[in-house]
This record gives structure tokens, C-alpha cells and sequence, in this order.
């Protein structure tokens, strides 16, 4: 599988809002509750200051999405957040590991120092293994900084990198 990472755009939507609503649904890495809709999906790809698209290009589908914002603003408006969705059935491709370096790329490109994840979930060892070998710096533990969706906290453990 050949991928392609390029910005969101509107065609996008159905596609992107069904891989990012798959993880909002599963309830154990993102903190949104509430899946996106017809509605809100493109207001939301588009308010993000960029949303990625990974495309196969052999067969030209959208198999992940991540969005970079601001992770603050003011002072600390130099460090930025991210938030990645690999389709499911695709995981372990290494989708994941292009998005999240391409998003480390764009985060510099638009002029921010830092990019930092709030709340890794810490029962998410794919990810976790994958920001050590990007070379990200844990920061911590949060105890029971996330609820997942059968009503059970997890602990949270924030990563930064320095772009």
C-alpha cells in the first residue's frame, strides 16, 4: 500500500468523518463523546488550523486523518496538539506513524516550536510505543485523566517533542 498525505478537503468528508467518529465511538483515545455529523464534520476538518488526509493512492481511499491546532494561546500558543485516526482494520500499517510524522512537519512548516499531546491513554501501547521511537518525552502521569466509554477511568501520560 502506497500512501499519500495531503490536506483535507470537502470531498473528504464522508470518508474522514466515518475513520474519525470509528475512534470517538470505540471511547478509549479521544475525548470527544459525541460522534461528528453531516452537520459538524466540515466545520470541524476545516477549523482546525490543517487536517491531513493519508490517501492510498492505488485505491485512492482515505485510510487515516489527523487534525493540528493550537494546543493554547497567547504565551503558549507556540505549542501545538494533534489527533490521529487510522481506519479500522488498517491499524498496524504504519498509517499512524506517517501521520504523525507528517503532522510534525506541517506543526513546523506553520510556525510551531513544540507539539504536545495531552492525554495519551495509557492502555493505547501502540501509540505509546510509537511516540518513544519518534523520540517524544513523557512528562507524566495523570491518574484517572480519562473516561472511557464503559465508565472506568484511565490514567493519561501527556508527550511533547520539540519541533
Amino acid at each position: 500500500m502506497k500512501i499519500e498525505i495531503r490536506q483535507y478537503q470537502k470531498q473528504d468528508e464522508k470518508e474522514a468523518m466515518l475513520i474519525w467518529n470509528q475512534v470517538v465511538e470505540e471511547g478509549v483515545a479521544f475525548p470527544q463523546e459525541e460522534p461528528l455529523t453531516k452537520d459538524s464534520g466540515n466545520d470541524f476538518f476545516y477549523g482546525q488550523t490543517y487536517t491531513g488526509v493519508a490517501i492510498n493512492t492505488e485505491t485512492t481511499e482515505i485510510v487515516g486523518i489527523y487534525i493540528l491546532h493550537p494546543n493554547n494561546i497567547g504565551r503558549c500558543g507556540h505549542i501545538c496538539n494533534t489527533s490521529y485516526a487510522v481506519k479500522r482494520g488498517l491499524r498496524g500499517h504504519h498509517i499512524g506513524e506517517l501521520l504523525v510524522t507528517h503532522s510534525m512537519k506541517m506543526g513546523k512548516e506553520l510556525g510551531f516550536q513544540i507539539l504536545q499531546f495531552n492525554a495519551v491513554v495509557k492502555s493505547n501501547k501502540a501509540a505509546l510505543a510509537l511516540y518513544e521511537k519518534l523520540g517524544f518525552v513523557r512528562l507524566g502521569v495523570i491518574p484517572n485523566g480519562f473516561l472511557l466509554k464503559d465508565g472506568t477511568y484511565e490514567d493519561i501520560i501527556p508527550h511533547y517533542h520539540m519541533l
